[in-house]
């Protein structure tokens, strides 16, 4: 099965790495970032709800003692990672806060070492210099990175450590005994009701809504590029360890890189190419088969738990 999860982190990465796709078709509709995000959350929620009142209402059974696992999931993850990740985009560039979102495997590996006592091994390490590096050729950070003042760097970081919130909590409410689409589910019922606070829904949803084609990308936005890859992952994390899976769903700028290149006619320079043969060689070195490196006592006890 850890075989089999690998694939699935693996998975959840290229789905995410797509999502620039349904994103530049609800800017065009005159969407902002964080309606989108506001969308994609609502979209997801009922999708998810709808499913489990037919399919499997016991999922829907949440112990109020364990509501801050959500909490943190749906507000310290999604909601904040994007607030941080836009605020940077808006001050900075897409280059510049691609590369400080994916220092998210440092924070995973650091926090997963306190709280889960994972081991800091140096082919993690490694694989986690790599991952950055990668995305800095691929990105091209180096030829707009000047003039980063504090506060954006700060702000920037946020994203990493929002993004990589996900990983601690999902894995608190999965050792809870709560089923990977009961962690989907609500994860994005709090993010949808937090963003509905920030955003007006009647104005997103009549936007998204306004005619077939933007309906069938708003859906696809919540089905294609949020459920199916946050299911995925968070499937991943009950079989292999927490740095392990965020290392690996770093395929995500790759998949952006390549298909901005083959759809858009966006260029691919020589460093691109580089930096994507980076993060794949740090893909296959976080997947090297040594037992006292990779798996360890640790990935087996989660997945007795999960």
């Amino acid at each position: 099965m850890k075989k089999a999860a690998v694939g699935l982190a693996t998975l959840a990465g290229i789905l995410w790495g797509i999502l620039g796709l349904f994103v530049r078709t609800l800017n065009a509709a005159g969407l902002e970032a964080m309606q989108i995000v506001e969308l994609r959350a609502c979209v997801t929620a009922a999708v998810l709800l709808a499913a489990l009142l037919i399919a499997r209402r016991d999922l829907l059974k949440i112990r109020i003692r364990d509501l801050w696992c959500f909490l943190g999931t749906g507000i310290c993850s999604i909601v904040f990672f994007n607030a941080c990740y836009f605020r940077t985009v808006h001050d900075t560039s897409l280059s510049v806060a691609a590369v400080l979102l994916y220092t998210a495997p440092v924070f995973v590996m650091v926090l997963s070492a306190i709280l889960f006592h994972e081991k800091i091994t140096g082919i993690k390490i490694m694989a986690i210099i790599m991952t950055v590096a990668g995305c800095v050729l691929v990105t091209g950070v180096w030829r707009d990175a000047g003039g980063i003042s504090g506060m954006n760097l700060l702000i920037g970081l946020g994203a990493g450590l929002g993004y990589a919130l996900y990983s601690i909590f999902g894995r608190f409410a999965l050792e809870r005994g709560y089923s990977t689409v009961t962690v989907t589910f609500y994860t994005f019922l709090v993010a949808a009701l937090f963003s509905m606070l920030l955003e007006n829904p009647v104005m997103v949803f009549g936007t998204a809504f306004s005619g077939p084609g933007l309906g069938a990308v708003s859906i696809s936005l919540g089905v294609l590029c949020t459920i199916a890859p946050f299911l995925s992952y968070t499937i991943a994390l009950q079989y292999i360890e927490n740095s392990r899976a965020s290392v690996i769903a770093s395929v995500e700028p790759v998949t952006a890189t390549i298909l901005g290149a083959v759809v858009y006619g966006e260029k691919l320079t020589v460093s691109g190419v580089l930096g994507i043969a980076v993060v794949i060689g740090a893909l296959v070195l976080v997947n090297i088969t040594d037992g006292k490196a990779l798996s360890g006592k640790t990935q087996d006890s989660s997945a007795e738990q999960a």
